[in-house]
């Protein structure tokens, strides 16, 4: 019986993937899940428990990408290969961020674009990384990147005390000292004006 879904659950992908992305609403994958477990426990009373740990995984992944959305994580392994254009593909493919992410992957989703637009647009840049830490960002290290980028976009638009107050934030949020460098070169710089 299990082989019967699988081919149908690849089709659903694929279709949802063809049209407007509507399957991977936070919701949906929640309710996708609750019905996985409920097939999970109809296998197991039918003492099919190998089928019954299989659906129980299966839906353990939808709780999973309930809080890693998909298209955030690939997103962010094509900006890790610096691959910015297909990190927007990814990017554009979350159709409207309140609908389909809970609250901090909609920090991700604006971070993401911030630093996707970091090179070219400080203006829009600089709103997305504020939008990001109001919404919240998990990981330290992110906030101390996001505070390091607004320091930097501070620093060019001669806004100094700005630029101070969010690079020493950059500084106590760098616990293992990734930035470093960074820090130290925006500083020297900022001695310079």
């Amino acid at each position: 019986m299990s082989c019967f879904f699988l081919p149908l659950q690849i089709h659903l992908f694929e279709y949802s993937l063809q049209k407007n992305y509507s399957m991977y609403n936070k919701n949906l994958k929640l309710v996708v899940a609750g019905l996985l477990v409920a097939f999970a426990i109809y296998q197991f009373t039918e003492a099919n428990i190998g089928n019954g740990i299989m659906w129980i995984l299966i839906a353990g992944i939808f709780v999973l990408l309930y809080f890693k959305n998909e298209f955030i994580l690939l997103a962010f392994n094509k900006l890790r290969k610096q691959d910015f254009d297909g990190a927007k593909k990814w990017m554009d493919k979350i159709g409207d961020p309140e609908k389909m992410l809970v609250k901090k992957q909609q920090g991700y989703y604006w971070y993401l674009h911030g630093l996707m637009l970091s090179q070219k647009n400080l203006n829009q840049a600089e709103k997305y990384f504020k939008r990001a830490l109001k919404l919240g960002l998990s990981m330290r290290h992110d906030r101390a990147m996001a505070n390091l980028n607004l320091a930097g976009i501070a620093m060019t638009k001669r806004r100094k005390r700005e630029a101070q107050r969010l690079l020493k934030e950059a500084k106590r949020l760098d616990k293992h000292n990734m930035m470093t460098d960074q820090i130290r070169m925006l500083k020297q710089q900022m001695k310079r004006f």
